[in-house]
């Protein structure tokens, strides 16, 4: 199984193939909240690409540190950037970051099925 990663940081948000699980279990558990699923969809849809704190805490009806908390997590685990100017800080999907999730999870699902179903051939 191919192992997959991305570096978090600055605004460019580069893709990586240096770590491993650390980095995917990472992303996996800051998406299992649902604020933070609901934090990178609103950020994703936001026009431009990118949301200030101050665009995400209406929707949610949750407060500014409460928003921030989240947005950090997510930064974190590489699956947004923050790019401050001035005072503020805008948030945006870090480019591939979910392509490689979801290729990770391809990639385990094959193979997986590729065992089962050589176990259930050499059973029959």
């Amino acid at each position: 199984m191919t192992r997959m990663t991305w570096a978090s940081g600055d605004r460019r948000g580069t893709m990586s193939a240096m770590t491993g699980e650390d980095t995917l279990s990472r992303a996996f558990r800051a998406l299992s909240d649902p604020t933070r699923l609901r934090l990178l969809a609103l950020v994703a849809a936001h026009e431009g690409g990118e949301a200030c704190v101050v665009d995400l805490t209406a929707p949610l009806a949750l407060s500014q540190p409460t928003i921030s908390h989240h947005l950090k997590i997510l930064v974190g685990a590489g699956l947004l950037t923050r790019d401050r100017r001035g005072v503020w800080s805008y948030y945006a999907l870090v480019p591939g970051a979910l392509g490689t999730l979801g290729r990770y999870l391809t990639d385990a699902d094959t193979a997986w099925t590729g065992r089962h179903d050589a176990h259930e051939s050499s059973d029959g």
